[in-house]
């Protein structure tokens, strides 16, 4: 039996008081401050994954009690990564081999490098199979929308960050479109010379997001923001946009009043097996996010190494995840939005509302 651990916290303060109704009664400041001084806790016990090959891993959820708000600008990164790395000593404690860095806990600091250092387990951000089924998402989406994705410029939001460089250098590489987007142009033309170099190939550089959102045909959202980013009025009718982000970068509202643009959360997969997780996340039975994935597909694989860390992802790797996660039968959780599975109708739906949209004369109520 393989074992692993992944880390995990609230994005919001609802998100705390869903799981303890009590901490509703306590003034946010209160709870801000005592959630700080909390230790890690284990969240849960992840049973029933079952390999493709016959294999077996069970995991622990490791809960911290922080938001992002809290880890990116009320605590030093020092003491945040001291609590992250006391998180990973939780999951080793419960017998991880591997443990996976969760949401904004691979974003501060390094993206995992110093908490690699300080742990004697392998740790992961997840980011490469998150990478991978981004990719993989959208080209589900452009094939269902019956779009050449070729055809259409790319714009990836928050471009300087792991996840975001990654995919920006795999869809140029495979010949797209592709605009650079975050606000330290800098490091945009850093990325762009790279891609150059490997490639051959140019791609723009944008530190206006919104101008970036209005010239694009579809986007790949990853940017590190705590609250959505995408305005509505800024969408072209019929893009497709790919949000991986956690808190959305794309908003419910935005969904909801652009019903000619299809917007799916990117990086959700099957899991194989009869897994259960212990706790609801959200997800339907079975599911899960791409970055918890990858976790359970090194462990699986007894690659316990430390694997996607920084923020130069190896392209390679994005392949070789791909290829383990075939191996070991988790795959690509069709396409989601909001919680919610799209279903098939909503797709010609996009189109048709699209095709609406352009006519001349007609008139949006954004």
């Amino acid at each position: 039996m393989e074992k692993f651990g992944f880390i995990i916290h609230p994005l919001d303060w609802q998100d705390i008081e869903r799981k303890f109704p009590y901490a509703a009664k306590v003034p946010p400041g209160w709870l801000e401050k005592a959630c700080c001084f909390m230790p890690p806790i284990v969240a849960s016990h992840i049973t029933g994954i079952r390999s493709s090959t016959g294999l077996e891993a069970e995991g622990w959820f490791i809960g911290l009690t922080l938001t992002p708000h809290v880890m990116l600008e009320k605590l030093p990164t020092e003491k945040v990564i001291k609590k992250i790395v006391a998180a990973g000593r939780k999951a080793a404690e419960c017998g991880a081999k591997i443990v996976g860095l969760g949401a904004f806990t691979a974003v501060v600091g390094d993206a995992g490098i110093s908490v690699a250092r300080q742990l004697d387990i392998a740790v992961t951000t997840g980011n490469t199979y998150t990478v991978a089924t981004a990719l993989q998402g959208l080209d589900y989406a452009a094939r269902a929308m019956e779009i050449d994705l070729k055809s259409l410029p790319i714009s990836v939001l928050g471009a300087s960050g792991s996840i975001g460089k990654a995919c920006a250098r795999l869809l140029a590489g495979r010949g797209f479109d592709v605009t650079l987007v975050a606000r330290d142009k800098k490091k945009l033309e850093r990325t762009a010379a790279l891609i150059r170099e490997e490639s051959g190939v140019s791609v723009r550089v944008q530190t206006d997001l919104s101008a970036a959102v209005r010239s694009a045909g579809a986007i790949v959202a990853v940017t590190s923001a705590m609250e959505a980013v995408v305005d509505a009025a800024d969408l072209q009718p019929g893009t497709i946009v790919c949000d991986v982000s956690r808190p959305r970068n794309v908003s419910k509202a935005v969904a909801e009043a652009r019903r000619d643009v299809l917007v799916f959360e990117g990086g959700v997969v099957v899991v194989p097996g009869n897994v259960d997780f212990g706790m609801d996340f959200g997800f339907p039975q079975g599911t899960a996010y791409a970055c918890m994935a990858e976790t359970m597909i090194l462990a699986l694989e007894g690659r316990y190494e430390n694997y996607s860390l920084g923020r130069d992802l190896d392209p390679n790797r994005v392949e070789e995840i791909s290829r383990l996660a075939d191996k070991h039968g988790f795959r690509l959780a069709g396409l989601r939005s909001f919680e919610r599975a799209i279903a098939p109708e909503r797709f010609a739906q996009v189109r048709e509302e699209a095709e609406k949209s352009k006519r001349p004369g007609f008139v949006s109520h954004i």
